[in-house]
């Protein structure tokens, strides 16, 4: 007899941690800014999310769209990690339901710029280049859910953006 093991968590981890960024680089370059800045940041953002997904400590991931000026948020854009391990098999991106918000939320004014973040449980390991950081304030603004986009094997991200009420 043969057995064959394959890693399907680790598999689920790439598949989520790449449409994530995937979904971000569609978000920032459909919105009119520049996407050099994500670009160069792709290995540290990459490293960051697969660690924290790996060991299931990642709750959040924001792209903060902001006024380098007055550093107010203009537009919020959330993926929430839902663990919901199973043996499905399934897997897919809505990415077309992703570009459907994006135009609801329009484009971002020329001169503004982005932040990633992430929110993770207590006690996550430490990630070269990542540590503690506050959001922005969402006071009067208002988050609209668009349900799950991500899912591979029951791991997930579901996305919602905050826009200005």
């Amino acid at each position: 007899m043969t057995n064959v093991a394959v890693n399907t968590y680790t598999h689920s981890v790439t598949y989520l941690a790449d449409n994530i960024l995937k979904s971000f680089k569609d978000i920032i370059r459909l919105s009119g800014l520049d996407p050099a800045k994500f670009a160069n940041d792709w290995e540290s953002n990459m490293r960051a999310i697969k660690t924290w997904l790996g060991t299931g400590d990642l709750e959040h991931v924001f792209l903060e769209v902001f006024d380098p000026r007055t550093n107010v948020l203009i537009v919020r854009w959330d993926i929430d990690i839902v663990y919901g391990w199973s043996g499905d098999g399934s897997f897919w991106t809505d990415t077309e339901q992703l570009k459907y918000a994006i135009r609801k939320a329009g484009v971002a004014p020329a001169d503004a710029t982005y932040d990633i973040l992430l929110k993770n449980k207590p006690g996550r390991p430490d990630v070269p280049g990542w540590g503690p950081v506050a959001g922005r304030s969402t006071d009067g603004f208002v988050r609209h859910s668009l349900g799950s986009t991500i899912e591979h094997y029951g791991l997930g991200g579901s996305a919602a953006y905050w826009r200005k009420s």
